[in-house]
């Protein structure tokens, strides 16, 4: 063991908040490229960049459910986490240099398939950075004691992983999205396959306290199931959305309908029935539910802007031509993240003391919907889509930092890994819906403004129900800030 890792020094910090760095680094250059490449350079239509979109979510299911489980329980190659950083690492940065050369490889594969390629490379890029981001994130519960020294682990990753995040958007405005994504390739594979061999994970972990009032069961299926119960609906367009997909054919007014039903009957048996809606067994998954809830729509307005923010670009700032359009876009995201690098260290946290996380996160998620509300009515030009970009990184500040936060004090702390995972799923699941029904509402409106009416509904949404929520305090103080962001 290093001494810097003995003595729990700021280098070791340092060190271990860099493959938390390499996933975040590489989500900030698919978010900023994947969709501008893959209209600019290949033509792909608005419906079909968001099938591309839609297979990271897909590997979002799998990749942190499966590998949190898995890296709780495995020991290999020196670590627990260690393999899997090492392996989604060099597969991310092998992906990332696939990205500007999808036609080459179609032509190479003797095919003609190019939207197919697409897919494939965007499928295995989130599904790289899935397999690392759990553990990345996990490690630093790991290898640091509870309190003071892992709230520090968790609010040093947040600041380096904001920082590179912010260079990854200032690269690609200032030298283009080639030069960004070259960069990127060659940074993620050095800061996620180098620091884990100077880093000793310990062989067992001790369990912490459980932080819930009541005893909590083995992890089953049953249980898995009854704890997404608020992501059913979006589970079952997804399902539905990617069959309907596969056989070209457009997912029917009835079954849209009766998605969008059993979000809303599953939310409401959550929050409104004052005993538990799966029976007393199930009473300790009550607050994570809730969670979930407010959660994903956050996620459904975030990555409706995502993916689709170039096409509101396109037609509403007349003259760009395609790499001035790129430029705008990353200009834009890179305020969006400047702020959210910026505010959890010297806003976020002092207000958490004062009003609590749960109160701060609202507050924030409700600027975030009028900010996005903002944008439909004001945002006609470069400078007003700039300074409002900066009034919904606010809510991004918030999202990439609380909700983790929170969420850690209402689950098994031994299980961390697993719950970790199901809570992911809030994330990739709404991606899903945002990349295959949302688009397609795109793709046939007229007025793209459309775009930002969504994402201004879905966080007020959001932030509505984080008014049922409640602030949960645990045994042993969870970290206040922790990065959350990304699949």
């Amino acid at each position: 063991m290093l001494a810097i890792q003995k003595r729990l020094a700021a280098p070791f910090y340092a060190l271990l908040s860099l493959p938390s760095t390499a996933m975040g680094f590489a989500l900030s250059v698919q978010i900023s490229a994947l969709s501008w490449i893959l209209s600019t350079k290949y033509g792909l239509a608005i419906h079909e960049i968001g099938l591309v979109w839609a297979a990271g979510p897909i590997a979002g299911i799998f990749g942190q459910v499966i590998v949190g489980l898995i890296s709780d329980n495995v020991w290999f190659w020196g670590g627990r986490r260690r393999p899997f950083i090492l392996i989604g690492g060099a597969l991310a940065a092998l992906m990332l240099l696939a990205l500007p050369n999808i036609g080459v490889i179609s032509k190479a594969m003797g095919t003609d398939a190019l939207l197919g390629v697409a897919i494939t490379i965007a499928l295995t890029l989130d599904l790289a950075i899935n397999i690392s981001f759990n553990p990345t994130r996990s490690i630093i519960a790991d290898v640091t004691p509870a309190g003071d020294a892992r709230t520090k682990g968790y609010t040093w990753m947040q600041t380096i992983s904001g920082t590179f995040g912010v260079a990854a958007y200032a690269i690609g405005a200032i030298w283009g999205n080639y030069t960004l994504i070259y960069f990127g390739a060659i940074l993620v594979l050095l800061i996620s396959v180098i620091p884990p061999f100077f880093i000793e994970e310990p062989r067992t972990l001790q369990a912490e306290a459980d932080t819930t009032e009541e005893p909590q069961q083995k992890a089953s299926f049953s249980q898995i199931v009854v704890a997404i119960s608020p992501l059913w609906g979006y589970l079952l367009y997804a399902f539905i959305g990617i069959v309907a997909r596969l056989l070209d054919q457009a997912v029917s007014s009835l079954l849209q309908g009766i998605c969008v039903g059993l979000t809303i009957g599953s939310i409401l048996l959550i929050f409104l029935l004052k005993k538990p809606a799966f029976g007393s067994k199930y009473a300790h998954l009550i607050d994570f539910q809730k969670i979930l809830a407010a959660h994903s729509f956050t996620w459904l307005g975030i990555q409706t802007m995502f993916v689709y923010m170039f096409a509101y670009v396109q037609q509403k700032i007349v003259g760009l031509s395609d790499d001035q359009m790129g430029q705008v876009v990353s200009i834009s995201f890179l305020i969006f993240n400047a702020v959210a690098a910026v505010l959890p260290a010297i806003l976020l946290q002092p207000l958490t003391s004062k009003i609590g996380r749960v109160k701060t996160h609202l507050l924030c998620i409700a600027i975030m919907a009028l900010g996005y509300a903002s944008i439909f009515l004001f945002g006609q030009s470069v400078s007003s889509i700039y300074v409002l970009m900066g009034v919904v990184g606010i809510g991004w500040a918030a999202t990439v930092s609380l909700p983790f936060a929170i969420m850690s004090q209402t689950i098994d702390q031994s299980r961390m890994g697993m719950f970790m995972g199901l809570f992911n799923l809030s994330v990739v699941l709404p991606q899903l819906v945002a990349s295959l029904g949302v688009g397609e509402a795109i793709s046939a409106a007229e007025d793209k403004g459309l775009i930002f009416i969504i994402c201004a509904l879905s966080l007020a949404t959001s932030a509505f129900l984080w008014l049922f929520i409640k602030e949960r305090k645990a045994k042993d103080e969870i970290p206040t800030l922790v990065s959350g962001g990304g699949h």
